[in-house]
């Protein structure tokens, strides 16, 4: 045997080593962080659900979690659930996407000022604005947004609240919502 195959390993490749090795206790950490991003998921609305970048098998196995009623039943399948989070493409993408939905989030409060911000300017500027906000969000049905403007602006000139304005901001976060997820 030569000399080289019995030296000591460097230091620098004991470190690489215990980067790509994790603990057992940081793996049922990230085990559970999981399985608490499943249990988020199934308080989500179906329209919510539908929205999120997920697999069909991670969709059945949330549908499947929200029919089973007792409890240990439902602690184990969660684990499934967190095994298959764990095997998804993009599993921060999926998590980011249900911040998204719950309302004291960072993410859920950019977005509605957001909206916010847009509905405004929509209504004072008209369509030199729509513009802008198409390319921001190019899914978006331009004639729908005008005459959502349009009557907001109307409300806006005659000092009324017949809820214009509110249709047009929920317009407004729907198409930011989905530009964001498919971006």
């Amino acid at each position: 045997m030569s000399r080289k195959s019995h030296q000591n390993p460097s230091q620098d490749d004991i470190h690489n080593d215990e980067d790509l090795i994790k603990s057992k206790s940081q793996l049922k950490r990230e085990m559970h962080e999981l399985q608490d991003l499943g249990k988020r998921m199934l308080d989500l609305s179906d329209d919510q659900l539908v929205s999120l970048p997920m697999s069909e098998t991670l969709k059945r196995a949330i549908v499947e979690s929200r029919r089973i009623r007792q409890h240990e039943a439902r602690r184990r399948h969660l684990q499934y659930v967190g095994k298959v989070i764990r095997n998804e493409d993009d599993p921060e993408a999926l998590r980011r996407a249900v911040e998204a939905f719950d309302a004291g989030s960072e993410e859920h409060t950019r977005r509605h000022h957001l909206a916010e911000r847009w509905r405004d300017q929509l209504i004072a500027e008209g369509n030199a604005a729509v513009a802008g906000f198409v390319e921001q969000c190019p899914a978006t049905d331009v004639q729908h947004l005008r005459n959502l403007v349009r009557n907001a602006q109307k409300d806006a000139q005659a000092e009324k609240n017949t809820g214009q304005g509110r249709k047009l901001f929920r317009y407004l976060r729907e198409c930011i919502d989905e530009a964001e997820q498919n971006s």
